[in-house]
């Protein structure tokens, strides 16, 4: 193709996929409401994120059918099915099955809408990359192709947008596909991956709104903010670079044989024997970060604080059992909880300081460590909460002392590996 043609299809496919993307994500949306419905008599928004309502032993109930259920699909998907291929894998040229992928996601969807412990992100991310594969498969049919950097462009641009559809984030889905999967700040790059997130982000609101998905206090961020910055950064550094330790390991040995049949369930019964008396465990995590993130209770420290210990364990067991998810949200929840606590004791200590914006700075915090991903984890806190400039000096110093705070875990963890 001559370079004006090539451009010109680039910029027809950024917006067609864009507007697939952006419609993927809405039917999983939906279908994540739906579930929610049937199994908990629920409907998900900021002031209500748990089935609160929902008696115990519903809850239980719902999250041990779900766990049969995904266990059932998942063992017979990896068995009889092509096997799944990772968005990494679709970069370096690999193909994303179609039925495998879409019966992926729905599985991922419905084993958060039942209340597992994992985070909901992966599948629109997902879905996104396979439908850009498949628009690009097409495309060839009319002699039409893409060179290499443009074929990977396509393909992260689109798991992006995936991303921005769900969360109504399209800063973050451009920032998840540059800093994450292209790996390549350009002007092309940030064009069409801001364009397509864009596009999918209002796709997305159409049922949905503009609506924050975290409801937080009201008020500018103070400069004396900052102290409690300079302890939470360096702290949730430490806390999300174990916790990305601790879910690659599980990630790496997850199971993929018989086996999956009766850990998931396991995982899905003691998530739910949790749940039973702490409904807030339950879910992707917002169940929990959000009441953390309005907390003002000092008495209610130990208690969110046991929570986020339980939500780490529950998602790093779930994913080792079988389950596939995203890490994103137990991770902002995580953070919440942490950087709420140390907001509580800083308040007393000086009263200037805003509790509920100690949550976020322990959300972004520990975000920014577990995935490695600083301007991804910034962005993202700003986006889903309706943020104005005045968090950008507290959260972005936030930010990279965690980042380097996180390194030291991450490169000791090296080091063993290196001297094999």
């Amino acid at each position: 193709m001559t370079k004006t043609r090539e451009r010109l299809m680039l910029s027809i496919s950024t917006v067609v996929l864009g507007l697939i993307a952006g419609l993927g994500s809405l039917i999983l949306a939906n279908f994540l409401d739906i579930i929610e419905k049937l199994f908990l008599n629920f409907n998900e928004t900021p002031l209500s994120p748990f089935a609160a309502n929902a008696s115990g032993t519903r809850r239980l109930v719902s999250m041990v059918i779900g766990g049969v259920i995904a266990a059932i699909v998942w063992y017979y998907m990896r068995t009889k099915m092509k096997p799944t291929v990772s968005i990494a894998k679709a970069l370096d040229g690999e193909t994303m099955p179609v039925w495998t992928t879409a019966v992926h996601v729905f599985t991922q969807i419905f084993f958060v809408a039942t209340g597992g412990s994992v985070g909901r992100e992966l599948a629109p991310r997902e879905f996104g990359a396979m439908l850009s594969q498949t628009w690009q498969r097409f495309l060839q049919h009319f002699g039409i192709t893409f060179d290499e950097e443009d074929r990977k462009l396509l393909i992260a641009a689109a798991a992006g947008a995936g991303f921005a559809a769900i969360y109504i984030a399209p800063l973050t889905g451009t920032m998840f596909a540059i800093e994450l999967l292209y790996k390549k700040v350009t002007g092309r790059a940030v064009a069409v991956s801001l364009t397509m997130s864009s596009v999918a982000m209002l796709v997305g609101s159409t049922l949905r709104g503009f609506h924050p998905y975290y409801a937080v206090g009201n008020g500018d961020f103070s400069p004396i903010s900052v102290v409690l910055v300079i302890v939470v950064g360096p702290l949730c550094g430490v806390v999300g670079a174990y916790f990305r330790r601790f879910f690659q390991w599980a990630n790496k040995h997850q199971a993929r044989d018989r086996s999956i049949l009766w850990l998931l369930p396991a995982a899905a019964v003691l998530t739910g024997a949790i749940a039973y008396f702490y409904p807030e465990i339950s879910g992707n995590g917002r169940a929990l970060a959000q009441p953390a993130m309005t907390n003002q209770s000092a008495g209610l420290i130990g208690i969110f604080l046991i929570g986020g210990l339980a939500k780490a364990l529950v998602t790093v067991f779930s994913l080792r059992a079988g389950a596939s998810g995203g890490t994103l949200t137990p991770s902002i929840a995580i953070g919440a909880t942490i950087g709420m606590s140390l907001g509580v004791v800083a308040h007393m200590l000086i009263p200037g300081i805003t509790i509920w914006q100690g949550g976020l700075i322990g959300a972004a915090t520990l975000l920014a460590s577990s995935q490695q991903a600083p301007f991804m984890a910034l962005f993202m806190i700003f986006e889903v909460c309706h943020l104005d400039y005045s968090a950008l000096l507290p959260l972005g110093l936030g930010v990279a002392l965690a980042s380097a705070s996180s390194q030291l875990v991450l490169h000791q963890s090296k080091k063993p590996q290196q001297q094999r």
